[in-house]
Order: structure tokens, then C-alpha cells, then sequence
């Protein structure tokens, strides 16, 4: 299966059937234990859209809250995005979180027993599931100016002020997330040069950040190189963490960067991963994702106490590494291109418009339809299309970067739909290339 495609194996079809010698029956029990199997391969993948759309399945099982809460559901054209609940959990990662859910368990005991694992799943010492990739910056920054002071968890942040807590970080990797940092007392020491940044240590640095997918840009995101700032840093004894939120795939990042050298890289774990949204990897050196687990629930003076992990979302997180680990990369590229056809073969006899794929350099690495065309041929703009889009039931929702300059390593401009395939559920593709082929033929 590629990318957590869902299909019923057509040997569960006859599972359970009888044959006595007369034409095969389907018996109660039997028939309980097929529903069931197939209720837990197609939990992932919902029914959706008319009956003329009904080729996505619909996870049978339990009350439907979120049309209990009038909540309306989307087709995820767009990719991992937070706002849009990020990914859907493959089939065993959600049977994995079932199961977890009906046990109580000591929490550390878990967090230790489960660090323990991936680090030895992610070929690298210490791992700890955190509550998303900007609860792991948090803890990473908490670990650092704990081991720089030889200071205890529950001084963060209220005492940082008279310790050291500096983080040096290039102008062009500023981002929201730094206020993940200053979460535990951090003050940011922003550099632009090379000469900038060796003059930039002093006797209260504790750590630098380097925002992975700000080299994916030219000019002065890529100021300094990976590889220098490592470097740099490691002259100076101090530890460095690498923000690859989003940048799996490919599968090997989740060991390359922790084998360059980096002290600490954090992952979201709802992303590509595919785990539960609100986790997080962190995963480096021992000693420092030790000091990460001491600054973070259940101990209650830590600066991380509130961004708690659930034994659901801990076991969701070994649970989708054990997932991952058994896919391919080529496999899945493979499978979003296919989808991505599907979509350009339905649009590609309107006027004017032209197709092509792109693969992101860092973040997001995984194929993007682009769907060019005129709209005074058309007759109607980007704009239109995206609103008539978000209009119906359920609502196809396109890569944010629709309409916009160029971004995060995808060339769109104005005229520009940006498809992202690579969350959509099976038969979703065929869904958005008729809605699309829709929007794009009716007037305005």
C-alpha cells in the first residue's frame, strides 16, 4: 500500500464464507469479524461528497461528531497543514492509539520506554515524543540553558533573566516560532554574516537554531550553510537545533540530520510522519533530550508542563515510526504523481491551461500540481476558482501558496492553482479533478 491507500483485500470479500457444498453463505459471526476488519482498514478514510463521490469510505464506526457539531469536513488538496488538521493516521497507527487509550500506564515509564525505541528505530541516542515540533523547540531551548547552567527545570522561566539563556539565529531564519524559544526565557542574538555570527558568542549563549527549510530559498536565506553553522557552533561548545518540522520526506532525514552532527532536531508528528497532530519528535543527543524530559509533564514546575503528551499521542507517535519505517519513498512519489495526473488529465482541455509538477527542495518534499492558466480565457480568476471550491460539500481546499509569488519552494504567481496530493484520501483525486473542471467551465 502507498501512503496509507486503503483498499479492501479482495480475499475479505469471501472471508468467512462457507462452503458446504451448496452456494456460499456469509454467517453472522463470520460476518462480524469481516465488518470489523473492514471497519479498521477504512477508519482513516471517510465517505464523502454525493453518491456520484462516494468512492472514498466512510469510517463506520462510532457517532460522526463533526457533523454532530456542524463542523463541515475538506478534501485536503493543500498538504500538512496545521490549520487543516494536518495528516490522517494510516490505519495501525489509529488501532495503536485505540489500544493505548484503555490502559493506564505510568507516563515517565513511557516516555522513557518510548525515547528509548526511537532512538534506536532513528539511529540516534536520544528521542522524546513531544506535543508537536514547536513544543520540541520549547524543550530543546529549556534542555540547553538547563545544561548550560547546570540548573534545575523549575528556574525556567521565570529566574532565565539571571542565567545564561542567548540563542544565536540568522535574520533570515526569524520566524513565529521563536516565540516557542522565548516560551523558556530565551533571548534571541540575531546574526546576518558569517562574521556576524563567529563574533555573535559569548560567555551566555546556550544555543543556536537553524530553520531548516530557510535554505530552500536563494539569496540571503542561505547566508550561512548548514554544514558552517554546525560548524561555528561546535568551536564554541555550543549545542545546535535544527527545525525540520515539515521536511520528512524523505525518510532518511529523520537520521541524516542527527548524523551530521546537529545536538537536537525536532519533527512534527503530524506531518509527514503521520502520527496523531498534536505530536512531536525531538531527537539527539542523551544528555540533552534527558534535560527536555525533566523540563516536561507530568513534572509540575517545568516550564513544559502544559505541553503535555497523552499516552495516546506517545504510542501514536512509536506507532506511525513503525509505519513509516515499512514505506518507500519511491513508492509513494510514485502514487502522488498518479494522483496528480488524474487531476491534470480532467482540466486539461480547458483553454489555456498548462500543467506541471514540482517537488519542493526541503519542506513539503513530495510532488505539487501546478495549474496555470489565462483568465481572460478562462473566464474566471484563481480567486473565483478557490472560492467556488471552498463553496460546496465537502470543501476542496487548495495549497496556500494558490494564486501567491512564489513560496516555500513552489513557483506559483497569480494565475496559479497549487494542487497538494499527497494527503488525499483514495478516490479524492478524481473528486478534486471534477470539481476542479467544474469551477474552471462555469462562467462568472
Amino acid at each position: 500500500m502507498t501512503n496509507g491507500s486503503i483498499r479492501l483485500n479482495k480475499q475479505a470479500e469471501v472471508n468467512g464464507m462457507s462452503s458446504n457444498g451448496s452456494s456460499s453463505r456469509l454467517s453472522r459471526r463470520s460476518f462480524l469479524r469481516w465488518s470489523q476488519s473492514a471497519m479498521a482498514m477504512f477508519g482513516a478514510a471517510p465517505f464523502i461528497g454525493s453518491k456520484a463521490e462516494a468512492a472514498v469510505p466512510t469510517a463506520p464506526v462510532g457517532e460522526d461528531y463533526y457533523d454532530k457539531l456542524g463542523v463541515t469536513k475538506i478534501i485536503n488538496a493543500a498538504g500538512t497543514y496545521t490549520t487543516l488538521t494536518a495528516a490522517c493516521m494510516p490505519p495501525q497507527v489509529i488501532r495503536a492509539v485505540e489500544r493505548a487509550a484503555l490502559h493506564p500506564v505510568y507516563l515517565h515509564d513511557l516516555q522513557v520506554a518510548s525515547g528509548e525505541y526511537l532512538a534506536k528505530k532513528l539511529r540516534c541516542e536520544g528521542a522524546l515524543v513531544t506535543s508537536g515540533a514547536s513544543g520540541a523547540i520549547t524543550l530543546a531551548t529549556a534542555a540547553c540553558i538547563t545544561s548550560a547552567n547546570g540548573s534545575k527545570p523549575g528556574e525556567l522561566p521565570q529566574n532565565a533573566g539571571s542565567l545564561k539563556n542567548e540563542v544565536i539565529v540568522q535574520k533570515a531564519h526569524r520566524y513565529s516560532y521563536d516565540h516557542a524559544m522565548m516560551l523558556s526565557g530565551a533571548v534571541i542574538r540575531e546574526v546576518v554574516t558569517l562574521d556576524d555570527y563567529k563574533n555573535a558568542f559569548n560567555e551566555k549563549t546556550v544555543m543556536t537554531n537553524f530553520f531548516n527549510a530557510a535554505e530552500e530559498e536563494d539569496g540571503p536565506q542561505a547566508q550561512i550553510g548548514r554544514e558552517q553553522w554546525l560548524e561555528i557552533a561546535h568551536q564554541h561548545n555550543v549545542p545546535c537545533h535544527l527545525d525540520a518540522a515539515a521536511d520528512m520526506p524523505p525518510i532518511e532525514n529523520l537520521w541524516k540530520y542527527t548524523q551530521m552532527g546537529f545536538d537536537l532536531v525536532c519533527f512534527s508528528g503530524g506531518k509527514g510522519i503521520r502520527g496523531p497532530q498534536n505530536a512531536g519528535l525531538l531527537l539527539g543527543k542523551k544528555h540533552l533530550t534527558d534535560l527536555a524530559l525533566r523540563n516536561t509533564n507530568p513534572n509540575g514546575d517545568a516550564v513544559g508542563r502544559g505541553m503535555k503528551v497523552a499516552k495516546e499521542q506517545i504510542v501514536g507517535m512509536v506507532a506511525a515510526v513503525d509505519w513509516l519505517l515499512e514505506q518507500s519513498d519511491e513508492a509513494n512519489e510514485k502514487e502522488y504523481n498518479r494522483r496528480a495526473k488524474i487531476i491534470s488529465d480532467a482540466v486539461k482541455n480547458i483553454p489555456s491551461m498548462q500543467s506541471s509538477v514540482v517537488v519542493p527542495k526541503i519542506a513539503n518534499h513530495v510532488p505539487h500540481l501546478l495549474l496555470k492558466f489565462d483568465p481572460s480565457v478562462v473566464g474566471v480568476t484563481v480567486p473565483q476558482v478557490v472560492e467556488r471550491l471552498r463553496a460546496q460539500k465537502p470543501r476542496v481546499e487548495l495549497n496556500p501558496n494558490t494564486g501567491h509569488k512564489p513560496n516555500q519552494g513552489i513557483p506559483s504567481d497569480a494565475n496559479t492553482l497549487v494542487v497538494g496530493v499527497w494527503m488525499l484520501q483514495p478516490g479524492e483525486a478524481e473528486i478534486v479533478g471534477r470539481r476542479l473542471h467544474a469551477v474552471l467551465t462555469q462562467k462568472a
